[in-house]
């Protein structure tokens, strides 16, 4: 059993949305050292998406773009088609987030998050789906990766009331999507992240000490951890789990004792 194979993505090729920056710039990192020949990046602001792409060397290619409609979806899907004759790997990473009191809770702040966080994520899927089955067969299939969250799978102490929903969204809709996919060669799987520092999730990033007492692990996640989640179900490794969600957490959603975790 050549182990070094099992977990290679050599002469693959792979898109992550969000991937400038926080966990999407993690499995970016963790793809180029497994060898992905080359990883597309994309996400709304143009000058981190530049930064990324030259830090991180040429096998990164950045396409700056909106992804929270459909015509920047369909747009993302028809600029990676001129490019690639097929795409074998797709992250689907970015992602937005609104907290506010119940009462308040806006319309704006529902509609922006279910919007990234839902419709683009199936409505890119959907518009790369010709890119995705030209690289898919049953020997090997193309890969669909959903960044999910455990606040999908359990509460916390804010009011982010359509990040939440978003999120378990993201887990019913992945199982749904592979359902349907895998008789393409398509396999969708999910990563339900726990606390990792980042833009998006400032008390890892801010408070990661602290949070740290309530996790199992006793420590927040590392880039590493979430890079070889991404790259377990990428690659050959991961060829016979469809349509699952992995928690990766430290063990907060299923072996955290009630009242030990954080708020």
């Amino acid at each position: 059993m050549d182990i070094a194979k099992l977990f290679s993505l050599e002469g693959r090729t792979a898109l992550v949305t969000g991937g400038s920056r926080g966990i999407g710039r993690m499995i970016v990192e963790g793809f180029l050292g497994a060898g992905a020949s080359r990883v597309y990046i994309t996400a709304r602001k143009e000058d981190q998406v530049a930064a990324t792409v030259q830090e991180l060397g040429e096998k990164v290619v950045g396409i700056p773009m909106d992804i929270s409609t459909l015509e920047g979806c369909a747009a993302l899907a028809q600029e990676i088609g001129s490019r690639e004759d097929k795409l074998d790997i797709l992250v689907n990473n970015a992602g937005a987030a609104w907290g506010a009191d119940y009462l308040d809770f806006p319309e704006g702040g529902w509609d922006k998050v279910m919007d990234l966080n839902v419709k683009s994520l199936f409505f890119l899927t959907q518009a790369l789906h010709g890119s995705l089955t030209a690289a898919a067969t049953s020997e090997a299939p193309a890969k669909v990766v959903n960044i999910a969250s455990i606040d999908g799978m359990r509460l916390n102490g804010m009011e982010t009331y359509s990040y939440q929903a978003s999120k378990a969204a993201v887990i019913q809709l992945t199982k749904r999507m592979a359902a349907r996919l895998v008789r393409d060669h398509i396999y969708v799987n999910a990563i339900a992240p726990g606390a990792f520092a980042s833009d998006m999730n400032r008390a890892a990033r801010d408070h990661g000490g602290a949070l740290s007492g309530g996790i199992p692990a006793g420590r927040i996640g590392e880039a590493e951890d979430m890079a070889a989640a991404a790259l377990y179900l990428a690659s050959r490794a991961g060829d016979y789990v469809i349509g699952h969600t992995l928690v990766v957490d430290g063990g907060l959603v299923h072996a955290a004792l009630p009242g030990s975790g954080p708020s």
